[in-house]
């Protein structure tokens, strides 16, 4: 997967960061500011947290982005480890357990001062952190990223390092989607494999949004309101993936899924297959939840796909 263009603004927010992390170390003491989380709570945190706690992929993206190191996090959606895109980026970060599933003993031991809670909506779940540390909601169902990157920018205090990232997108989008002109209108369907079969993703999904800045539509049935996914489909429901692009993302190593699936007739019988115009992505970036980072690489491949049909991008 091509992923240059995420690569490099990755790299240069972080090595821009060690300014700023310099600046840190000798501010005055830790003052509370009172801030309203993705449902409108009010939550008290600290003026600079030094040790932060993310529980989605997204919060480990966006502090990345806005130049801040966790302490913890999750593991990456259907893996042991950080999203493959972020990997690099991620030696210094502990892990604090499985995804939707963390380790409270984990948190506690890394003593956070915030905790950057994902789209966690289980009070329960929210109460046991809070008593840990000050716990924000970054996001809701089918927010766009951009608006849950600027809340997790207020909540780590670096709201000036939040605008940088959105015009380097806008800029980007503004010149790939003047190239992809001549496909406006064309349908590009974001599928997720599992053990269980295909399942595409609903209209407001991560990836989704991303296509819709480009100008490029998706499927009849995943244009249904919703930022998960439809439930696993049978042999005889394929033509529900279908479109004039199609985009697998597989979260497991093993490359059989994939090959299983191409071996199904009705598989062969997508317009996508017969015209060549399959890929396979990693499914960390087109079928969770991201922010800039992820972003950034969704259009790498993107660009990566269209040009390869021969288009001058």
């Amino acid at each position: 997967m091509k992923t240059a263009a995420a690569g490099a603004l990755l790299a240069l927010i972080l090595a821009l960061g060690a300014c700023g992390r310099e600046q840190q170390t000798s501010a005055p003491p830790v003052t509370e500011r009172e801030i309203a989380d993705a449902y409108g709570r009010k939550v008290a945190v600290p003026a600079t947290a030094q040790r932060v706690v993310v529980l989605s992929e997204l919060d480990l993206d966006a502090a990345l982005a806005l130049q801040v190191t966790p302490a913890g996090a999750v593991n990456g959606r259907g893996s042991d480890r950080p999203p493959a895109y972020l990997e690099k980026y991620t030696g210094a970060v502990a892990s604090v357990g499985d995804f939707a599933q963390p380790s409270l003993d984990r948190i506690v031991a890394l003593q956070p001062d915030l905790i950057l809670a994902g789209g966690q909506s289980d009070p329960a779940m929210l109460e046991q952190l809070a008593a840990i540390a000050p716990t924000v909601v970054s996001f809701y169902p089918g927010e766009p990223w951009q608006d849950s990157l600027q809340r997790i920018a207020v909540a780590l205090g670096r709201p000036q390092a939040c605008e940088p990232l959105l015009q380097a997108y806008r800029a980007r989008v503004g010149k790939l989607r003047a190239a992809l002109s001549g496909h406006r209108g064309e349908s590009v369907s974001i599928v997720r494999l599992t053990p269980n079969g295909p399942m595409y993703m609903l209209g407001e999904a991560f990836a989704g949004r991303v296509l819709a800045d480009l100008e490029l539509t998706r499927p009849p049935a995943q244009r249904q309101a919703g930022a998960g996914h439809g439930p696993p489909l049978s042999r005889e429901m394929l033509a529900d993936i279908d479109g004039d692009w199609l985009f697998i993302g597989n979260f497991s190593p093993d490359p059989r899924g994939v090959a299983a699936l191409r071996d199904e007739p009705a598989f062969a019988e997508l317009r996508a297959v017969q015209t060549g115009r399959v890929r396979e992505v990693d499914a960390a970036l087109w079928t969770v939840v991201g922010g800039p980072v992820a972003a950034q690489a969704v259009l790498d491949d993107i660009e990566a796909a269209f040009a390869a049909r021969g288009n001058s991008l």
